[in-house]
């Protein structure tokens, strides 16, 4: 019994905190548009619905089968667009709540977990080096579109809710930092995007057992293209590609380093002045350990400009 219940909870524990992660530090987020141009004085106010589903691949060296998980995560985020040297900047906040429960069965034997509870804050730095300089509002709408490089750092802190004597959190308790280059290209009404990064973890000092957990860097890449039908309303064609991030338990590595890609497609259209909406699908394209899931995700978003 006791080997079984061991088996279990580093069942919940990988599989778990694999989606956890992509749904909440956005490690396989698909995102578009990301570093596009926008006037200096712009302030967003976004609030969204993610909702993951699907099967769960984990150490194939486990007796596993039938993993199933179903997360909720509702987060709200603050952007800002300001000026600085001359080129446009971003900076962003957002924190999310997760909902949500993993079933399987371990040595046959059924089981499931629930969880629910305030996710780690993120933030996230964003510049555009090239092609995008520092425009008002009036200044932007005169503007000719043209390609823009960037630069940007995410950072996510360790504020989610974490218990160290549990091996299913929300919380990572640790610290994640992932810098980025970005370019966006237009070409006419269409449009192309692309993006390479890395995330850079700490150490969880207290995981389970009062052990230490760390994690490899994860390399990040993402492509997007799509077209815009008028301002505001536009579509685009996603995919992304992750490596690496395999994990250790007090030195000891495990067999779950990272090798997956995934494809999506998202749309954002107008609703009323200053209010906009967006819809985003994502599944699994390969995969070698976790992110073998989908993703769908609502959002609405408030935009209003300084005076």
């Amino acid at each position: 019994m006791g080997r079984s219940l061991a088996y279990r909870a580093v069942l919940f524990a990988s599989a778990f905190g694999l989606l956890l992660l992509a749904g909440i530090a956005s490690a396989q987020e698909l995102e578009p548009r990301a570093y596009s141009a926008s006037p200096i004085g712009t302030n967003f106010i976004d609030v969204g619905y993610t909702r993951l589903s699907g099967d769960v691949l984990t150490d194939p060296s486990l007796p596993i089968t039938n993993v199933q998980a179903q997360i909720n995560a509702m987060s709200a985020a603050y952007v800002r667009s300001f000026g600085l040297a001359g080129h446009s900047a971003t900076l962003a906040v957002g924190l999310p709540y997760v909902d949500g429960s993993l079933s399987g069965n371990v040595i046959d034997a059924p089981s499931d977990i629930h969880r629910s509870g305030m996710g780690d804050l993120k933030l996230r730095f964003g510049y555009n080096i090239l092609g995008s300089p520092a425009l008002t509002p009036e200044e932007f709408a005169r503007r000719t579109p043209t390609a823009s490089l960037g630069v940007s750092l995410t950072i996510s802190a360790p504020t989610g809710q974490y218990t160290p004597d549990r091996l299913v959190n929300i919380g990572t308790n640790r610290w994640a930092f992932k810098p980025e280059i970005g370019i966006s290209k237009p070409f006419g009404k269409w449009f192309l995007e692309a993006s390479a990064g890395a995330y850079f973890f700490t150490s969880n000092e207290h995981f389970y057992g009062d052990k230490v957990r760390t994690q490899d860097p994860l390399a990040v890449v993402q492509l997007h293209g799509g077209y815009t039908f008028r301002p505001g309303l536009w579509v685009a064609a996603d995919i992304g590609y992750v490596d690496g991030g395999g994990t250790s338990l007090d030195g000891v590595a495990k067999k779950d380093k990272q090798s997956n890609a995934r494809y999506g497609l998202t749309c954002s259209a107008p609703l009323a002045r200053g209010w906009s909406a967006k819809v985003a699908l994502s599944n699994g394209l390969v995969t070698r350990v976790g992110g073998d899931y989908q993703s769908i995700t609502f959002a609405v978003q408030y935009r209003w400009f300084d005076r």
